[in-house]
């Protein structure tokens, strides 16, 4: 993998979080209902809009966000916005499944008074 830095990781996930979230057309890439835009037109609409973007740079943004904001897809032709999407384009159907018996949400100590107090 290629050597990056912070802030150009960083900045290449806001664009991909615009493109692939937000404006698709304001790069000239459309998303299919399920959000996904081929790599290669992203890469070339992209580089036509001023951004350096290339395959090894969406692969380190891909594999090393912390927060997982992007997936390809089974046949690694196509990349998306794993969820956040305020374009009309996109209409993610996930399958439905059970929850466990227990599930169980993380919050800071800080609110815990707060919280048994209000609910």
């Amino acid at each position: 993998m290629a050597k990056y830095n912070e802030k150009e990781l960083a900045d290449t996930s806001k664009f991909l979080s615009f493109a692939l979230r937000h404006k698709p057309e304001a790069i000239g890439i459309v998303l299919d209902r399920e959000g996904w835009a081929d790599i290669n037109k992203l890469i070339l609409c992209a580089q036509k809009a001023g951004k350096r973007l290339t395959r090894a740079l969406l692969d380190t943004v891909v594999a090393t966000s912390d927060k997982k904001r992007f997936s390809y897809s089974s046949d690694g032709r196509c990349i998306r916005a794993v969820q956040g999407h305020s374009t009309s384009q996109v209409a993610i159907s996930f399958a439905e499944k059970t929850p466990p018996q227990f599930l169980y949400h993380g919050t800071a100590s800080r609110f815990l008074d707060e919280i048994k107090n209000r609910g």
